[in-house]
């Protein structure tokens, strides 16, 4: 079994932009003590074509959701990432297995997101400051912070080398760099446990229905700010979508009744689609879950994501879909459970 892949700067910049948010749900296992018993939460897949993730919320402690706000809402939500390898997010790599060269394992996503940052702050760059320039953010500094990052990885000689190797015996996802001149050498390995191929099954990604409201929304309006503000009022929110291209958000409590409405959005229809009447539907989600979906929001830079859809499944889910910066270079999705409505709770 082999990898091995080389990435410059902006690869290594759109992975950790990846990884950030997804980490976050499972707080992170202990792969590196071999006594414990308990999980990382996600699983990596490799082959020629494709690097996937897979990641439940809550397989990990849950000490890093608490830091994040998240306070466990991560439980329940499964996180599926799928990145095109060669000129995607790898320069060039190698791949060999005995099971048709696909290689998969399980890691710690936390541990792999430290060493990401670390390796972008040794280059000079800096894993943190993407958070400085979120989506919903608009203005010249956002468009000053992309101009500079971009003459940053345009003049970057550092090519990171990714791996799969033993350290102590134990195997590793290593990040190895070194710089052109010689001036400097920084290695991070982060303990993997690997999986036989066909495991990769157990971690695919849910079923759903087809869904019933898929609506596409423009990046500079986010929902992540709203569901924050309506997270400290209650612990439920309702969500409302209409394929007319409309979506609220809605909470009753004892001491208030919100409304937040989103008009002129994008409906996704499909073309076997012949109702006459737009569709429309209603959900019931754990506000804490809703926001742990939405944590992309703040952390991820502009320009890093093309666009996102929200699809409402009735009684059964609630999809995030987000799109990656090129649209080519691939995708991350969020699965959130919902609670039962019967029909007369529905009005």
């Amino acid at each position: 079994m082999r990898f091995k892949s080389k990435l410059a700067v902006e690869h290594l910049q759109l992975l950790h932009n990846v990884i950030v948010p997804i980490s976050r749900l499972t707080g992170g296992g202990q792969l590196g003590n071999t006594n414990s018993s308990v999980g990382s939460g996600t699983t990596l897949y490799l082959d020629p074509e494709h690097l996937r993730i897979s990641s439940r919320g809550g397989a990990g402690k849950s000490v890093e959701n608490a830091m994040n706000g998240g306070e466990g809402g991560g439980e329940g939500i499964v996180c599926f990432s799928e990145l095109i390898a060669l000129n995607g997010i790898f320069l060039e790599h190698k791949i060999e297995s005995l099971a048709q060269n696909v290689i998969v394992f399980e890691i710690d996503l936390v541990q792999m997101r430290t060493a990401l940052a670390a390796t972008l702050q040794s280059l000079g760059g800096s894993g943190a400051a993407d958070k400085q320039v979120p989506l919903y953010n608009s203005g010249d500094g956002g468009r000053s912070s992309r101009r500079m990052s971009s003459s940053f990885q345009s003049g970057s000689s550092v090519i990171v080398v990714m791996k799969l190797a033993k350290r102590g015996g134990v195997p590793c996802l290593c990040l190895d760099t070194t710089s052109h001149d010689g001036n400097f050498d920084v290695h991070h390995a982060v303990p993997v446990r690997i999986l036989r191929a066909e495991e990769w099954q157990h971690h695919l990604p849910p079923l759903v229905s087809t869904p019933d409201v898929q609506l596409e929304f423009q990046l500079d309006r986010p929902l992540r700010p709203v569901i924050e503000r309506m997270k400290s009022i209650s612990p439920c929110i309702y969500v409302e979508g209409s394929m007319q291209g409309q979506l609220v958000l809605r909470l009753d409590s004892d001491a208030v009744s919100i409304r937040t409405f989103y008009d002129k959005l994008i409906p996704r229809t499909d073309e076997e689609s012949s109702q006459a009447e737009p569709a429309s539907c209603t959900l019931k989600i754990d506000s804490k879950k809703l926001l742990a979906a939405l944590q992309w929001q703040s952390s991820m830079a502009r320009g890093t994501v093309s666009s996102y859809i929200i699809c409402l499944i009735e009684n059964e889910m609630m999809v995030v879909h987000v799109c990656l910066a090129p649209e080519d270079v691939g995708f991350f999705t969020y699965y959130v459970p919902v609670h039962f409505l019967s029909a007369d709770m529905m009005d």
